[in-house]
Order: C-alpha cells, then sequence, then structure tokens
C-alpha cells in the first residue's frame, strides 16, 4: 500500500508539470513586451536604435522620467506632460466609475423595489443598449455633444460614457437575493426608500460596489476612441491617446524614451488599483453570501 501511495504521489507530481509549463509561458508571453518597454524608458534614443537593443536596464532612467513627467514629447506631436495626461485620464476614469455606479445603483434599486407600470419594459430597454456600446451610435452621441456645446471639455469626456447596462443588470440580479422580510422589517421601523436604499442595500452591495469599480476604472482609464474624438485640443489628450499621437509616422521623429517612459507612468495608477483593492475585487466577484 505504502509504495501504490508513493507511486501515485510522484505520477501527480510528474502531472503537474504541464499546466505549470503552460502557466509560466502565459506569464512570459505577457511580460516579455513590458519589460522591453521598462529596459526602453532608460535608454538614450541612439541606445533604442541599436540592433540589438540591451535587454538591461539603462543608467537614464530618472533624466527620461522626469522629462516625460514635467515635459513631453518634443516631436512632431508637442504632447503635453505626462502629469497632465495622468490627470486628464484620471479624470475621466473616477468620473466615468463613480457616474456609472451611481446611475445603476438608483436605476436597478428603482426596477427591483418599485412598483410602477412599464417597470419591466424600461428595464429591458435598458438591457437592450448592450447591443448599442459607443462603438456603434458614436456619429448621433458626437451629434449630440456638439449641440450642448461640450467639446473639448471634462463633461464631453465622461457624461456620454456613464450610463452603464452591465452594471445595472448586476446590481438588479443582487437586489433580487435580497430577502421581502428585510424589505418588510424595514417599512414596519419607518425607514423610506431612500433611507432604506442608503441604511441597507448600500451597506449589502459593498463587495459588488468594489468588484465593479475595479472594472470600470479600468474601462474609463483604457478609453481611447471617444476622448480622440471629442478633443482637439492637446491639454485634454488622455495619456492613451496622447501615447499613439507621440509615435511619428513615416520619417516624423519620435521621442521613444519619452513614449516608452510614459506608458510606463500610464500603467502605475490603473495597476496600484488592482492591487489595493485586489482582495475586494475577488470578494466581490465569488462572494456568495447575502
Amino acid at each position: 500500500m505504502l509504495a501504490n501511495s508513493t507511486t501515485a504521489t510522484a505520477i501527480g507530481r510528474n502531472s503537474n508539470w504541464l499546466p505549470h509549463a503552460v502557466l509560466w509561458l502565459g506569464v512570459f508571453i505577457t511580460a516579455f513586451p513590458l519589460y522591453v518597454t521598462f529596459i526602453a524608458s532608460t535608454l538614450t534614443p541612439q541606445d533604442i536604435a541599436q540592433v540589438p537593443m540591451q535587454m538591461v536596464p539603462g543608467a537614464h532612467w530618472w533624466d527620461n522620467y522626469s522629462a516625460a513627467w514635467s515635459k513631453g514629447s518634443a516631436g512632431t506631436y508637442l504632447s503635453p506632460p505626462a502629469s497632465t495626461l495622468l490627470f486628464n485620464s484620471l479624470i475621466v476614469a473616477l468620473v466615468v466609475t463613480f457616474g456609472k455606479i451611481s446611475v445603476s445603483l438608483l436605476s436597478a434599486y428603482a426596477v427591483v423595489f418599485f412598483r410602477f407600470p412599464g417597470r419591466m419594459i424600461f428595464f429591458w430597454m435598458i438591457f437592450i443598449t448592450l447591443m448599442l456600446p459607443v462603438e456603434v451610435r458614436i456619429l448621433p452621441t458626437y451629434e449630440v455633444v456638439t449641440q450642448l456645446n461640450l467639446i473639448n471639455s471634462y463633461a464631453g469626456l465622461t457624461l456620454p460614457l456613464i450610463a452603464s447596462a452591465t452594471a445595472t443588470l448586476l446590481f438588479r440580479q443582487f437586489f433580487l437575493t435580497i430577502p421581502d422580510e428585510l424589505v418588510e422589517a424595514a417599512k414596519i421601523d419607518g425607514a423610506g426608500p431612500m433611507r432604506f436604499f442608503k441604511d441597507i442595500v448600500i451597506p449589502l452591495s459593498k463587495t459588488n460596489i468594489a468588484a465593479l469599480f475595479v472594472i470600470l476604472f479600468i474601462y474609463g482609464w483604457n478609453q481611447y476612441l471617444w476622448p480622440l474624438l471629442i478633443t482637439t485640443s492637446n491639454s485634454l489628450d488622455v495619456v492613451v491617446v496622447a501615447i499613439k499621437k507621440m509615435i511619428g509616422g513615416g520619417a516624423e521623429p519620435t521621442d521613444w524614451h519619452i513614449v516608452m517612459s510614459t506608458t510606463i507612468l500610464a500603467l502605475i495608477p490603473p495597476v496600484l488599483v488592482i492591487i489595493v483593492m485586489q482582495k475586494s475585487f475577488v470578494k466581490g466577484l465569488t462572494d456568495t453570501e447575502k
């Protein structure tokens, strides 16, 4: 029996190498471009142009990051400093995130806990918008924003992105799990709709809100098409758009060391959000206790 147990353990250990190898291969494929970007951000333009480029960090990281943070690119596209670009992206990401969560909480709360004519019709109207992302309705949305004189403004960058059918659906599904007895008890205690929403529904939804916060923050941070269309002023460019504009075409010069430094700086905020909220994010996706 002992020999059989030892053999089975050895077979089990030997069979685990393949999934681990695949996992490490996936990590390498994902991380290697980031590593090359980091290495390039520490080199001079001449070092980057060498073939092959060195694969160890250079000595110019402080100069490159300082120039990217305070000066920006000096190529064909005179980009604002990375500090301005990151600020613009942060404003867009936070406004979109809090706006989506707030609107979705209220709309899901109304659909679940209020009884009014056409309640489900309104819900399905919201749900159908899942098939109409910004890319599909971008022309009429742009026309509306133009008519409201919101071009080159933070309001124009954020307001069209706030409505979220996905978050509304997720909150609705969670609210349906709240027992009716809890609602009746709140009514007996004299709690009105908004007090019930603030004191009971919101605290119960904290893990769901945390999970959605991470997802929606990254969604807002990575916005490219809408900011590219709605702004003509470089001072309002978000970092994702600016990085693309920094790369010159053809014979146009490109400050690759600044581009790479700005790219690394652009990774920091979403990575910090994921690290700080990792436990809440996982709990919000997996917790089934209500």
